[in-house]
């Protein structure tokens, strides 16, 4: 088998996890807030984050190199996992999907001004041809545009933003600095939210916020061999097989089924932004490839991002 392929079934398999992960979020969505399943999601992550804290070895302390990065990052963060919880609680997976698959969109535009990328008209058109997409999946006018819709476009904004900060002050930052004040801050906060509505977790439902935790660091472990095996202009394109895994879980599970246009919107955004996964990936085109460099799905501060965990299984 070749290295390439390879990296393509790590990374099917990897993005496979992500999506039965979404399934449980959906299903506890029905029963419990977003706010006490980000809590528990988050609890249960931290012995990995923990064991990675012991691998890491260093003299320096725990505070921020770049204060108000770091901080702008940790809102970022935040807001992605409320919103894209909710939007899996409310809307159909493969709705939810094609709005998070325009993250490398938002990358591209907001690469500008925050790493000073310059994009062309090819990059550029594909931006717009995604925004075209997205507003074929919404419909105004013909669909009522629900918080649902908003949470999922809010979560691939930040997803995007908090991606690129990474990309900005990731080689100046300590792993541990990076993961933690995500965590962290999500700890708190969905702490004090929660107890409005807060409802007595049944023991399925506690095993199944367990299971998330594991098989989403499963899924940053398979997506870190990927990228380690293939090109990363092969591996970051599998990212859109969730919509696949979407369609089939909504349909046995939730009894969902995509209409025409959330299809046919959903084919021009994953267009759009593989087109762009492919400009990047040639020479000269691009100086610090922000999308090919964004290694895992959008950063909820529920587990460690994958280019985090690559550096330290380095080490």
């Amino acid at each position: 088998m070749s290295p390439n392929a390879k990296g393509a079934l790590f990374a099917l398999l990897g993005f496979a996890l992500f999506s039965a992960h979404d399934v449980i979020v959906k299903y506890l969505g029905g029963t419990y807030s977003t706010f006490q399943i980000l809590f528990f999601s988050v609890l249960f992550s931290f012995p990995m984050v923990l064991t990675m804290h012991l691998r890491e070895r260093s003299s320096q302390d725990l505070i921020p190199k770049h204060p108000w990065w770091s901080t702008l990052r940790v809102v970022a963060t935040v807001i992605t996992g409320i919103s894209a919880f909710y939007a899996f609680s409310v809307l159909p997976m493969a709705q939810v999907y094609a709005f998070l698959f325009c993250m490398p969109l938002v990358i591209t535009v907001l690469s500008i001004p925050i790493l000073g990328e310059k994009v062309g008209i090819h990059r550029g058109g594909a931006v717009i041809v995604g925004l075209i997409g997205v507003m074929i999946v919404l419909r105004p006018g013909s669909t009522e545009f629900t918080l649902g819709h908003i949470a999922a476009l809010t979560a691939a904004m930040f997803g995007g933003l908090g991606s690129l900060i990474v990309r900005k002050i990731g080689q100046d930052e300590r792993n541990i600095v990076l993961l933690l004040y995500p965590m962290f801050a999500n700890l708190l906060l969905m702490g004090l939210l929660m107890p409005s509505s807060y409802v007595p977790l049944e023991l399925l439902d506690l095993g199944a916020l367990a299971l998330m935790a594991i098989m989403a660091s499963i899924a940053q472990l398979c997506i870190i061999l990927a990228y380690k095996s293939g090109e990363a202009a092969v591996v970051a394109p599998m990212h859109y097989s969730q919509m696949i895994w979407a369609i089939i879980y909504g349909f046995f599970i939730f009894q969902e089924w995509p209409d025409a246009m959330t299809l046919i919107g959903s084919f021009v955004i994953i267009v759009s932004g593989s087109y762009v996964v492919f400009r990047e990936s040639r020479k000269k085109v691009s100086q610090n490839t922000p999308v090919l460099r964004n290694r895992s799905r959008a950063d909820t501060g529920i587990v460690p991002r994958t280019s985090f965990l690559d550096k330290t299984l380095n080490n």
